[in-house]
């Protein structure tokens, strides 16, 4: 059977099929479809995985839900578990260890979105505000795993990434792709694709967006090493990274074909089009697969292309702000991503 390893991330297929069971003994599979209006748009056939319609509207829960099911399975389980979030990483984490019976506390800068902090107070967290940006709110958690006795769960992990590379085993199993876009925060989406493309042995093109705000990953990748950010400049917060993962990175590198960075304003016009061809909800991140194919127009004609709508958490008074009434490419700051 075939095995994908990089870096420490080691799962044959038999172990990739397993981690989708745990998820659809939770929630069916996503659908996918191939939207006609899309298609005319882009001119390419186009097949839209839709992680928006998981139940916390966002592909991390898939890996959230693997997570927790190790820890349960594991001798030291611990008596909860902490984290540092903006969004859809504390929802997937509240959501799957309300289900596993294990307590979750989720870390939060001020001024973070106060719709996703009801969602994940909602699905069971203890909710913390602390900090200025997702750096001070990590540090926040990381000191409260150590006086607490607590876990601390990352954004990225060989457990949550197994779990998220879910999604494309179910599209890569259903369609026949000539390439797939996929965004990058901090790389579990685009790893578990990556993975889950090599394990099944197709030739698959996958291409990695992210914002042009914050192209900490898209840096790298053209430089062959880490690069750092200074800062983030987006709205599409999912996206909004300034430091790229090491491990994420050496699966990106070694799997990807290349990294396309798109505007806001392409985002928005992406979100948009979501909305007018599909009637589907994109938060920004969700909708950065679809922009950078617009982008490639020209390139991608008359290919079969794959878009993960990765989740469809934005705010209200974000999408009126920004994709309702759009103002000229604007650059707001968004410390961290995940």
């Amino acid at each position: 059977m075939p095995i994908a390893a990089e870096r420490g991330f080691v799962f044959t297929l038999t172990e990739l099929e397993a981690a989708a069971r745990l998820v659809h003994a939770a929630f069916p599979p996503t659908p996918q479809h191939a939207w006609p209006l899309l298609a005319a748009r882009s001119q390419a056939q186009v097949w839209v995985k839709h992680e928006n319609a998981t139940p916390t509207g966002a592909f991390k829960v898939r890996g959230g839900i693997t997570y927790f099911d190790a820890l349960a399975r594991s001798d030291a389980r611990p008596p909860g578990i902490v984290s540092a979030t903006r969004g859809n990483h504390g929802q997937s984490l509240a959501w799957a260890g309300r289900r596993a019976g294990i307590a979750v506390t989720i870390v939060v800068p001020r001024g973070n979105s106060a719709e996703k902090n009801a969602a994940m107070a909602g699905f069971g967290a203890r909710l913390i505000v602390h900090g200025e940006d997702f750096e001070a709110a990590r540090d926040h958690a990381l000191h409260l795993a150590e006086t607490e006795g607590l876990r601390f769960a990352p954004s990225f992990h060989p457990h949550l990434v197994r779990g998220v590379a879910t999604w494309a085993l179910e599209l890569l199993r259903a369609t026949r792709l000539d390439a797939l876009y996929v965004p990058i925060g901090l790389g579990s989406g685009i790893c578990g694709a990556i993975l889950a493309r090599n394990l099944l042995g197709l030739s698959t093109e996958i291409i990695g967006v992210q914002s042009a705000g914050a192209p900490a990953y898209a840096a790298s990748f053209a430089a062959g090493r880490v690069i750092t950010l200074d800062r983030s400049d987006t709205l599409a917060d999912g996206i909004a990274t300034r430091i790229p993962d090491p491990g994420a990175f050496a699966i990106i590198r070694a799997g990807a074909s290349r990294i396309v960075t798109v505007t806001d304003t392409q985002i928005a016009a992406a979100i948009r089009a979501y909305w007018t061809d599909t009637h589907s909800l994109a938060e920004g991140a969700g909708a950065a697969p679809l922009a950078a194919l617009l982008a490639e127009r020209d390139r991608m004609a008359g290919r079969v292309v794959g878009l993960v709508l990765s989740g469809g958490n934005i705010d209200l008074d974000l999408f009126r702000t920004w994709v309702m009434d759009p103002p000229a490419d604007r650059k707001v700051p968004a410390a961290g991503a995940a």
